[in-house]
């Protein structure tokens, strides 16, 4: 029975409250007092209401009323020239732009010119190119292999000195290696010496000294 009861009460209490409407506050008027132009003497004036954006804004909303001078919102002569070169560097005329597209064109061309003398260049050295190639390989395969037959001679003759196999990056087979190459050096220089004084013999032998010739005695007169 409470239930049907507080049905009851909640349906009186509707009738007796009128439902809330929706509110729109209206806009709030605009104060009368002629146009707003912020101080620059006061320390709370924003910054952007002192810059010259701001007077034009006013002036275009409000013309004369707005008391701002028109011949200050033109720009100065330097600040003019400013405008025109980034004008020129970033629209610049047809004129300006055809010039610029020759050029570029121009250097292309240029450059494939260059491109094509350098690979016709190189084509041509090719073929020495590749002799040379082949030379320096088998010159290097060549080494290889007399380094690698002196090596194991050293070896061969390290293991005969000291009667066992040693390692060719020893310390000890280093040190020997250093001993057999002075003692070749000494060798090599000995034999120049020597050949060099065969030649001179040589030379000596095959072109003997002139004899001197004894002046004639002078006739009695």
């Amino acid at each position: 029975m409470a239930a049907p009861m507080r049905r009851a009460w909640l349906g009186l209490l509707r009738a007796a409250v009128p439902a809330a409407r929706s509110y729109h506050a209206p806009p709030p008027r605009r104060k009368s007092g002629g146009v707003y132009r912020p101080d620059p003497d006061d320390p709370l004036t924003p910054v952007w209401q002192l810059q010259p954006a701001y007077e034009a804004k006013l002036y275009g909303r409000y013309g004369s009323a707005s008391g701002v001078d028109p011949a200050r919102l033109w720009p100065s002569p330097g600040k003019l020239q400013e405008l025109e070169a980034e004008e020129r560097e970033w629209f610049p005329g047809l004129r300006e732009m055809e010039a610029a597209l020759d050029k570029k064109e121009r250097e292309e061309e240029r450059q494939r010119v260059e491109r094509e003398k350098l690979i016709a260049t190189n084509m041509a050295k090719m073929p020495q190119m590749i002799e040379d190639w082949r030379r320096e390989k088998a010159a290097r395969k060549e080494k290889e292999r007399e380094d690698k037959a002196r090596r194991e001679r050293l070896l061969a003759e390290a293991q005969e000195r000291f009667g066992h196999k040693m390692d060719y990056r020893s310390a000890r087979f280093q040190e020997l290696v250093e001993e057999m190459e002075k003692k070749q050096r000494k060798e090599l220089k000995l034999k120049k010496k020597q050949l060099k004084e065969e030649a001179k013999k040589k030379a000596a032998a095959a072109d003997p000294e002139p004899v001197p010739v004894l002046a004639e005695a002078a006739e009695p007169a």
